[in-house]
């Protein structure tokens, strides 16, 4: 019997994004229902009822929350295609060392992934929701982070080596909210993270992330009506 497979999600979600482009990337069909910002569905709410966040994966009636968890979800059930993690026996040995430091049996991989997570999603949120004084010091941090996950990267492909991987697909979904970023952090990524910005163009020649990644114009549309809606004053616009 074919799997059922149905994710709640909403188009402009970094955290959507990267479960979008984990089943893209395996092939794998899917019904994409899309949620209300403005109101909880029933669904959601019976799903997670814990946080009552997107995004939530749904496999054959049972729910996996949280993008990272849903990713290596995705990763373990489908392992038999296209693998997200190191298929290297001595990376893989290396993950398993790493994993005891960072967090409970996971992949090295893992660590970067849940480094993008904690400090690109807290970075992110205070350049585009924050006054200006708050934003010039999350500015600075933002760039510098970037440079660091730049050195990470090195002369590789992808975070992942030769092939997308974990750390990739969680990192290159805030490609979709650059704009927003620099619009109301008065940032220039580009010149700033060169060697970052080659590896989001690479990450966009796949199509597995292209059609996954919501467009940066509506994105920052989406952002600027969001700011009104929190009571921010439009800096930088």
């Amino acid at each position: 019997m074919e799997d059922e497979v149905v994710l709640l999600d909403i188009w402009p979600s970094p955290f959507g994004a990267r479960v979008r482009i984990a089943l893209a990337e395996k092939g794998i069909k899917y019904d994409s229902k899309e949620e209300d910002l403005s109101s909880k569905n029933p669904l959601l709410l019976q799903m997670n009822p814990v946080h009552k966040k997107i995004p939530v994966l749904i496999h054959n009636g049972k729910p996996i929350c949280d993008s990272l968890s849903i990713v290596k979800y995705i990763e373990d059930v489908w392992n038999d295609r296209n693998p997200l993690l190191p298929s290297d026996p001595y990376q893989r040995a290396q993950a398993r060392f790493w994993a005891d430091y960072v967090e409970k049996k996971r992949a090295q991989a893992r660590f970067w992934a849940d480094y993008v997570e904690k400090k690109i999603f807290e970075l992110w949120s205070k350049v585009w929701t924050s006054k200006r004084e708050e934003q010039e010091v999350a500015e600075k941090e933002f760039i510098e982070t970037l440079k660091l996950l730049e050195d990470q990267l090195g002369d590789k492909t992808y975070f992942g080596g030769d092939n997308l991987g974990f750390v990739d697909i969680a990192l290159v979904p805030y490609y979709s909210w650059f704009k927003a970023y620099e619009t109301f952090g008065n940032l220039n990524i580009e010149s700033e993270c060169p060697q970052f910005n080659a590896w989001v163009k690479r990450c966009l020649q796949k199509e597995s992330v292209s059609k996954s990644l919501p467009d940066q114009h509506k994105v920052y549309e989406f952002s600027v009506e969001l700011r009104k809606k929190l009571g921010i004053d439009s800096v930088g616009i």
